[in-house]
């Protein structure tokens, strides 16, 4: 396996945000097949990433990207309280900012260069140009991603990202590990949920623990999404262990390698 870490700075000189480097994994040996996207959820560090799960994701025939994107304040430290009863689709637009840079709302300070899909090209585009092997300029379509070779994945914070990714981009797979809790009003899941989605159901997939605290309104939301219940792993709650490891079980315990390699699919 060969494992590179790459600044985002060092991708464009206008991504000026802070943030941590990327981390890209593949098997030089192996033919190039399908890229799997990771996003970190809050706080996450690509480096530090669920390793097991990567692997998995390896063995499966992907290369394997684990994003730097700016991924604080989360979603559901903004979206609440005043800000939500203000703007009921406050939700949608941070994520439609953050992922996409169309600046939708001032209640976050994510520039255009700082967005998700930015960030992806402006990588795939520097490993193409320092790569002889023409390995990444695969996942490349005229300066955009090629999203129908590449899976989209991610955890917590980042797995609503990627579902709201798929919502709008037919991308190759998505899988969702304990993905967000967006609310239109209190109690009101937000309405970007149940909006149509251009991946079709059979490519989605979905994964938590049933001991995480915010449980029942990532099943809802899993379920407001259509995501094919028998593409859903409800694990059992974790024996006396805490939210935040009940919250990342799904992503970082390699006793579900078998549900995981499922969820990923053939990806040479």
């Amino acid at each position: 396996m060969a494992r590179r870490t790459v600044l985002p700075s060092d991708t464009d000189s206008e991504i000026r945000a802070n943030s941590p480097a990327h981390l890209v994994l593949f098997r030089p040996e192996a033919k190039p097949g399908k890229l799997l996207l990771f996003l970190p959820g809050t706080g996450g560090v690509p480096v530090a990433g669920p390793q097991n799960f990567f692997d998995a994701a390896l063995r499966q025939g992907y290369s394997v990207i684990a994003l730097s994107y700016i991924n604080t304040p989360a979603v559901a430290q903004v979206c609440w309280g005043p800000e939500l009863q203000a703007d009921p689709d406050c939700a949608q637009k941070f994520r439609a900012q953050r992922l996409f840079g169309t600046m939708h709302t001032p209640l976050i300070a994510d520039g255009a260069h700082d967005a998700i899909v930015h960030r992806l090209v402006s990588l795939l585009q520097y490993l193409a140009a320092h790569d002889s092997a023409e390995r990444w300029g695969a996942y490349l379509e005229q300066n955009e991603p090629a999203w129908d070779r590449i899976s989209v994945s991610g955890q917590s914070q980042g797995g609503g990202m990627a579902a709201f990714l798929a919502k709008t981009t037919p991308v190759h797979r998505v899988l969702v590990f304990s993905g967000g809790w967006d609310f239109a009003a209190p109690n009101t899941l937000a309405h970007w949920y149940e909006a149509p989605s251009v991946t079709p159901p059979e490519r989605w997939y979905g994964a938590y623990s049933q001991g995480e605290s915010h449980a029942r309104t990532i099943a809802a939301s899993y379920r407001a999404m259509a995501i094919p219940s028998d593409h859903i792993q409800q694990w059992p709650a974790l024996p006396f262990a805490d939210d935040n490891r009940q919250h990342g079980d799904g992503i970082g315990n390699a006793a579900h390698q078998g549900a995981w390699a499922e969820m990923l699919g053939d990806g040479s």
